[in-house]
Parts: structure tokens; C-alpha cells; sequence
């Protein structure tokens, strides 16, 4: 009878254990960074303050993600196309803060359509006359007739191949809740 004991509770323990260790890893990889993420640090807001008020800013190492990043963040609430929202480059253009940077800017890509949490919106790449080396991401999606403008500026010749590495932050947990805050959702 004691063997028959220590057996199921040897058996019970293991599993115990096991379930303990899977636990424990799908804990880790869920806590993880996604791949080709990398840590950012909030810093200060830079810009002098206009009508949509400060924002929130945050940086990315060139050792974290291959190029540094300063990414600029603020709403505009009730400034967005409450119809189509922001479905095309005219609307970004019109919503995105790259002129908070200079007044001269040239877009060196088409644009093309993204999603953050349940919002839809447009990315597309610029260069500022003010630093040439930097380049420019703008973003922007929206929630009905509000939008959140996010303006990435990438120091590397190729913006566009740090949006997945952009756009998995703006998807994380930190800017959503943020949004969320924001858009009184």
C-alpha cells in the first residue's frame, strides 16, 4: 500500500514539475520580445508644444535594433477623416508630424497600409532636408475620427526595413495601453 502511495505521489510530482517547466517557458517566450524587436527607452518629449500638446517619445539603440531609433508619438484627437480614416498618402501627409522636424521633406517611398491593435492606418518613408542621414517613417492609424501620429526617425539610409521592428513596439503592450488611454477607449 505504501509503495502504491509514493508511486502516485512520485507520479503526481513529476507532472506537477513538468507542467511547472512548460509553464514556465510559454511564460518567458509570451514575455519576450518578438523577433527583430528590440528595448525602448521613453525619453523626453523634444518638440515646443502647439495645438495637439506634448507627446510621448521613446528611443532604440542601434545595438538593439540596427540602426538608432527616436520614435514620437502623440494624438490628434477628432482631426482624422471620420469616413476612409487614414487609406491613403494624402491623409497621412495631412495627420503626420514629420514637418515637427523641418518644414522640407520629401517622401521616398509609395506608403503602404498597416494595422496597429484593432486600428488601421498608412506607413510611409521620408527624408528631411535637416539631417539627411536620418530618415523618416511616418505612421499613423486612427480610431473612428481620432488618430495617434507616430514619427519614427531612423538614423540609416533605409527606413523602411525597420518598420516590422517599429511597428511590433507601436503593437506592443506599452503603446496600446497608452492609445487606449489617449482615445478614451
Amino acid at each position: 500500500m505504501k509503495t502504491r502511495a509514493l508511486i502516485a505521489v512520485a507520479v503526481a510530482l513529476g507532472i506537477g514539475a513538468a507542467a511547472a517547466l512548460v509553464t514556465l517557458e510559454w511564460a518567458r517566450r509570451s514575455d519576450a520580445a518578438p523577433a527583430g524587436s528590440a528595448a525602448w527607452a521613453e525619453v523626453s518629449w523634444p518638440f515646443p508644444i502647439d495645438q495637439w500638446g506634448k507627446g510621448t517619445a521613446f528611443h532604440c539603440k542601434a545595438a538593439d535594433c540596427g540602426a538608432d531609433i527616436s520614435l514620437y508619438l502623440r494624438p490628434k484627437i477628432g482631426f482624422c477623416n471620420c469616413t476612409t480614416g487614414v487609406s491613403d498618402n494624402a491623409e497621412l501627409e495631412r495627420v503626420a508630424d514629420v514637418s515637427l522636424l523641418d518644414e522640407r521633406y520629401t517622401a521616398i517611398s509609395p506608403g503602404r497600409a498597416i494595422k496597429v491593435g484593432r486600428m488601421e492606418g498608412r506607413s510611409r518613408a521620408y527624408i528631411v532636408a535637416r539631417a539627411a542621414r536620418d530618415k523618416v517613417l511616418a505612421i499613423a492609424f486612427n480610431e473612428r475620427c481620432d488618430v495617434i501620429v507616430a514619427t519614427a526617425v531612423i538614423a540609416h539610409a533605409e527606413p523602411e526595413a525597420f518598420e516590422p521592428a517599429v511597428l511590433a513596439f507601436l503593437n506592443g503592450d506599452t503603446v496600446l495601453h497608452w492609445a487606449d488611454v489617449k482615445l478614451g477607449l
